[in-house]
């Protein structure tokens, strides 16, 4: 094997370089694009979600009190009776047990047999669900029908502690999860072999966005297949070569990569001072001043008493005040010319001093002025 060596090898080394700074230019592009996998839902592809009510049993004396927890305490009785223990008559006291509801999503296509995750979250006064057991729960969809039924050992992440002094509680313990905890028992019918056509819903929508993805599908079927019906809606029809096959036309297009646009939006969340702009927010010409006048007033009282062995003055406390006033005089008139990008707007104001919380309140009245050429949304 020949090595090449002196300037040979320094040529290599600058080729490689330069083929690795061409193909990270070339990631860069794609990466500024998104694909329509990540951008839409399609059509009859979603969740379900389930719910139901049931018993956790095994706790350590941190269950419900059944003198206060009514449900908890028929549930236990109708329970017991079903499995032929009469137990109506005699005074339960136990502490064991706890009312919960079970939540989980049903994936779509789910098939029967098929486990999901479930939580389960306390209804009562339980004070925790660590080490307890779910009974058998049936867990119903919107249309009151049992599409899984749930069962098996609560992992719990919180904790509680408690001594005559003190209690300690880290995370919820109310609240836990059971991986493969439910067995799905109904599928729901939904055929897309026999589908003509297929709706693609925008997460974010946007006309421009639609508009993208239309034009795209159509490029890579040939034909117009795909129309933008609002902000929101693609409708594709399933192109000829794809007849009885609607499942491998959606993974042809979905990987098609899409420019994203988005509108202009500046958000705010003014309890914990975040700013969240888009990089399409412009700003008209404006001049920007910011400060405030601060007052500090600093008591220092002092002793007053007379000379030694004097028979003649009292001893007194003599009020001395300090006032301060700081006007920022230091601060100057800012002017932002039209059409600044976010990256100019957020330098200028950061160079003025302005912190988060301020800042949100300059961008307000920017906006108010007609400067803004952005939508503000305050969380």
């Amino acid at each position: 094997m020949i090595r090449p060596v002196g300037a040979a090898a320094q040529l290599l080394q600058w080729l490689c370089l330069a083929v690795c700074l061409l193909l990270a230019s070339g990631l860069d592009s794609v990466q500024a694009q998104s694909r329509i996998k990540d951008l839409v839902d399609f059509e009859g592809i979603r969740d379900n979600q389930l719910v139901g009510y049931g018993l956790v049993v095994g706790l350590n004396g941190t269950g419900d009190d059944l003198d206060s927890a009514v449900f908890t305490r028929e549930s236990l009785i109708g329970m017991l009776q079903r499995m032929g223990v009469n137990a109506r008559d005699d005074d339960l006291d136990t502490d064991n047990v706890a009312a919960v509801m079970v939540t989980a999503n049903l994936p779509p296509f789910a098939r029967q047999g098929t486990r999901i995750d479930i939580h389960v979250s306390a209804i009562g006064d339980s004070e925790s669900l660590l080490g307890g057991t779910l009974l058998v729960t049936p867990l119903l969809a919107a249309d009151g029908e049992v599409y899984a039924v749930a069962q098996g050992g609560i992992a719990v992440a919180g904790f509680s502690a408690a001594g005559n002094g003190e209690t300690i509680v880290r995370g919820v313990p109310t609240a836990g999860r059971i991986a493969n905890g439910a067995i799905v028992e109904r599928e729901l019918g939904f055929e897309m072999e026999q589908m003509r056509s297929i709706k693609l819903a925008l997460r974010n929508p946007d006309l421009t966005t639609a508009r993208r993805i239309a034009d795209a599908i159509n490029s890579f079927a040939g034909e117009t297949a795909a129309r933008s019906l609002d902000p929101m809606t693609v409708r594709v029809s399933v192109p000829s070569r794809y007849n009885g096959d609607t499942v491998a036309m959606m993974t042809d297009i979905e990987q098609l990569p899409i420019r994203v646009d988005q509108p202009a939006r500046v958000i705010i969340d003014e309890a914990s001072g975040i700013i969240v702009m888009g990089e399409n927010v412009r700003i008209s010409t404006v001049a920007i001043a910011q400060g405030n006048l601060t007052i500090r007033i600093t008591e220092t009282p002092q002793v007053s008493q007379p000379n030694a062995f004097s028979n003649t003055g009292n001893t007194e406390v003599v009020d001395r005040t300090e006032i301060e006033i700081d006007e920022d005089a230091d601060n100057r008139l800012a002017v932002v010319p039209a059409g600044v990008s976010l990256q100019e707007l957020v330098n200028g104001l950061n160079a003025l001093g302005i912190g988060p919380r301020d800042m949100i309140s300059i961008l307000q009245a920017i906006k108010a002025a007609g400067a803004l050429q952005a939508e503000i949304e305050v969380l």
